[in-house]
């Protein structure tokens, strides 16, 4: 019966030690999203307010479409300048493309 104890201990020290980095981590991911929705919605050029934007373990990825090239490469950079962003995935296309 000792051994099962020791399983269970094991397993609650297990949970205990990693959900913390979990909640972190979506905590991070949140702020992460709000900075680039800000960021891309406020630019004269992205105009991002319609844009979709997917955070996980900071990896952004960037959906939907914009008018040129410009506002597409624009977006990308804006977003890798936020902290705490790890890398995008940039899969924007331009407006008439499909």
């Amino acid at each position: 019966m000792g051994n099962s104890y020791t399983r269970l201990f094991s397993l609650l020290l297990i949970l205990v030690l990693i959900v913390p980095l979990f909640a972190q981590s979506t905590h991070e991911d949140d702020r992460i999203y709000d900075a680039v929705r800000t960021k891309l919605a406020n630019d004269i050029d992205v105009k991002g307010g319609g844009l979709d934007v997917a955070v996980k373990n900071g990896v952004v990825t960037l959906r939907g479409r914009v008018h040129d090239e410009k506002a597409r490469e624009k977006a990308e950079k804006i977003t890798k300048k936020i902290k705490g962003v790890v890398s995008v995935t940039n899969e924007l296309h331009l407006v008439g493309q499909d």
